[in-house]
């Protein structure tokens, strides 16, 4: 069996950003140790509580082997460093894992990294950190309801170099309020050169359920709703990442991705070739290859679930082959490296619609694909659109 990847949800922030609407929320420091409790004894107790269940979706992941971990949310950074260390050694003792070459990914915000902290996290099997630093202009990351500042995310990569970490990816947006194409040109620049070994760009996406979102419906001003950039902006600002990196030596493998030789996010792309996981902790998902199912969002009835020996899981969903399908389009054109059609057609023949070769060809001859024999990806200077792309080719 392809090894499978481990997510640890955290769901807890210090403050909520105002264009999220993510399963986070804010929670008192005293909430920390006992969610991480429940985690621990759902990640000892999964396989128990599957059985009473009488669920069989993760069956083919009972001897599963373990080559990533990522703890994600949220804010796994605000936690008790021996939480996060007890729940990664829950990990190490329910599974079978890669000591050689294992991917440990901690999210962290700049703010709430100390040097004891990054100690704690290396002492404990952390060897990646994802950080959150969406920008250097101090102007947008207040409008954007951050709590650091350009300064933190200075000291935040010096203090984790100096603790030994040789494995980081940086986040920014692109399209914050406020922003413009000097600012993004700058925070880019900035960010190359701190030298991370990966770094995730993603575009800003305005959602309705946000304040953020609500605001601009209402036609409002608060958040800083009139200063948010145009679609076109957003667009020049991705081309201009994408030819800075492409210059500096990073490796452009997915839409919003970029790597140093060798430093490609490994779990991440556990999610890209859909092979499977196992999601621990309020709202995560998991994924069997066959099945999908999510715990429980809200904490409280998570925890609940786990103090009564009860499968937290609120969602089962098994995956039909037209879905199946429309997954293997959706996020293997994501990567650069595109896909590969003659083994996509062999495996869902009997849901390929005739029309599918005909989509393609019509794509090609608009410049949004380029097609190598049996191989289709995205046209390079159509990424920032690829959205039109995957809303013509999917049924």
């Amino acid at each position: 069996m392809r090894p499978v990847g481990i997510y640890i949800q955290v769901p807890f922030c210090q403050t909520k950003c105002t264009y999220c609407n993510f399963h986070t929320g804010v929670a008192p420091r005293a909430a920390y140790a006992p969610y991480a409790r429940a985690v621990e004894r759902e990640i000892r107790d999964w396989r128990a509580m599957f059985a009473t269940a009488h669920l069989e979706s993760a069956a083919s992941l009972e001897s599963a082997f373990v080559d990533t971990i990522y703890l994600g949310g949220g804010t796994p950074s605000l936690f008790d460093p021996a939480d996060l260390a007890r729940i990664l050694e829950a990990v190490r003792t329910q599974f079978a894992c890669a000591d050689a070459g294992r991917e440990v990914t901690l999210e962290a915000d700049p703010e709430t990294i100390t040097p004891e902290k990054a100690a704690a996290w290396l002492a404990a099997g952390v060897n990646r950190i994802s950080l959150g630093a969406q920008s250097f202009h101090d102007a947008e990351l207040k409008a954007a309801g951050r709590l650091h500042r350009r300064a933190d995310i200075f000291s935040a990569i010096a203090q984790l170099r100096s603790k030994g970490f040789d494995n980081i990816t940086l986040d920014l947006i692109a399209g914050l309020p406020h922003q413009t194409a000097a600012s993004w040109q700058d925070s880019v620049e900035e960010a190359l050169r701190l030298r991370p070994e990966h770094i995730s760009i993603y575009l800003f996406e305005i959602d309705e359920g946000s304040r953020l979102g609500r605001e601009l419906l209402a036609g409002g001003t608060r958040y800083s709703a009139a200063a948010v950039p145009t679609d076109d902006a957003m667009a020049d600002s991705y081309e201009f990442a994408c030819e800075r990196l492409s210059r500096t030596g990073y490796d452009h493998y997915e839409i919003s991705n970029w790597a140093l030789p060798g430093f490609r996010s490994r779990h991440n792309l556990k999610y890209w070739r859909r092979e499977p996981y196992l999601g621990f902790g309020a709202g995560a998902h998991s994924f069997d290859g066959h099945w999908r199912w999510a715990n429980a969002h809200d904490p409280a009835a998570y925890a609940a679930a786990i103090e009564q020996a009860r499968l937290p899981v609120e969602q089962l969903e098994e995956v039909t082959p037209k879905q199946a399908l429309n997954e293997e389009l959706f996020l293997g054109l994501r990567q650069l490296e595109g896909i590969d059609l003659a083994p996509i057609e062999a495996q869902y023949r009997a849901q390929i619609n005739a029309d599918i070769g005909a989509r393609i060809e019509e794509l090609r001859a608009q410049g949004l694909v380029e097609r190598s024999g049996s191989r289709v990806r995205l046209a390079s200077a159509r990424l920032a659109v690829s959205n039109e792309v995957f809303v013509a080719l999917l049924d």
